[in-house]
Order: structure tokens, then C-alpha cells, then sequence
């Protein structure tokens, strides 16, 4: 981490650490989203299977159930992707092994060093996330159905909707997680390990 992305204190600044984290994006794209891909395939499974569980379930209760599933899941492979991509700063490697474990610990030290920080990363991957789902979903499904159950759509409709969830997920998965390992600092990468 260079000096530029962190205070005297140790906090992580916010845009310097996007933009350091977009560069090791670009400089180790190849590791990080393959990383991302494999997490987004796993993911893949519960996610749709949420979703084919309320497929014709016209209450709003089922619909939020299954948000709330769909949000539990994404957050467990961001904490894995996070925790396979913390050696990128250093050697470049990828790290699947204990990777949820060390992902966690990245995670939560980075939210206690720069709150803040975190908080630029998640709305910066959200929004990406969002010009790339929302407008594929709503064409397909149409909005309410987007906002709310789906309401039984047809199989292309959920499939064009399904597509544009995974690409979303691949494409913002290591970016979040490259800031998490940046606002971590080092010694939030020595607590968990990641040079192991």
C-alpha cells in the first residue's frame, strides 16, 4: 500500500485506495477474475434456486425472503473473493485455500480502519452492478416484477435476467474486494494470514 492511500493514522482514504485498487485490477485482471468467476459459478446455484422456490408466489413477504437469501449469499462470495485475491498487492497470487476465513477478517478490519473507505467501494460496485443488471431485467421482466415477486415470467425472460446478475456479480466481485484488502492495510493482511 503506498503512502498516497493512507493517512499518518493508517486510514485508508477513500479515493486513493479506488483508484489503487482499480490499478491492481488492471495490473492482476487475470487472477482476480477468475477468482470472481468461480465464486460467481458457485453462487449461481442458491441464487437461482431462491428464485425458482417463490416462482409464482405473488406475496411481498416471499419476495423479500428471498432478497434477503439472495443478499447473505453475495456477501459470503465477496468475503471469499476478497480473501483469495489479498496476495495480489503482494506477489501476485491467488490464495483459495482458508479463503472465507481470511476474507472475513479483511472485511472487518477494513470496516473498522476506513468505514468510509468501505463505503466508496460498496456504492462504487453497486452502481456499476446496477447499470448492468437493472436495465436487462427490467426489459426483460419488466419493473415490477423487479421490485417485487416475479410473478411466474417466462423461462427466457428470467434466464436474460439470471445472465446479467452473474456478469454483473463477475465483473464488481474483486474490485470490492481489492479495496477491502487495500483498507485492511498490512496489518490487517498479517492478522489474517494472507501472506501465508
Amino acid at each position: 500500500m503506498t503512502s498516497a492511500v493512507t493517512a499518518r493514522d493508517g486510514t485508508a482514504h477513500p479515493m486513493p485506495t479506488v483508484r489503487a485498487a482499480l490499478a491492481l485490477l488492471a495490473r492482476h485482471w487475470r487472477p482476480a477474475y477468475l477468482a470472481a468467476v468461480a465464486a460467481t459459478l458457485v453462487n449461481t446455484v442458491p441464487d437461482v434456486g431462491r428464485q425458482l422456490l417463490v416462482w409464482d408466489d405473488p406475496s411481498v413477504a416471499a419476495a423479500v425472503l428471498v432478497d434477503v437469501v439472495g443478499f447473505l449469499t453475495a456477501v459470503i462470495a465477496q468475503l471469499w473473493v476478497t480473501g483469495a485475491v489479498a496476495g495480489l498487492p503482494g506477489d501476485g497470487r491467488l490464495r483459495p485455500a482458508g479463503a472465507l476465513r481470511r476474507g472475513t477478517d479483511l472485511a472487518w478490519t477494513a470496516v473498522r480502519r476506513a468505514p468510509g473507505t468501505v463505503a466508496a467501494g460498496a456504492v462504487l460496485g453497486g452502481a456499476v452492478s446496477a447499470l448492468v443488471t437493472l436495465p436487462a431485467s427490467i426489459a426483460a421482466l419488466g419493473l415490477p416484477q423487479v421490485l417485487g415477486p416475479l410473478d411466474a415470467p417466462s423461462a427466457g425472460a428470467f434466464a436474460v435476467a439470471a445472465v446479467s446478475d452473474v456478469v454483473a456479480s463477475a465483473l464488481t466481485l474483486p474490485f470490492l474486494a481489492l479495496v477491502l484488502v487495500l483498507a485492511a492495510g498490512r496489518s490487517g493482511l498479517r492478522a489474517a494470514g494472507a501472506g501465508q
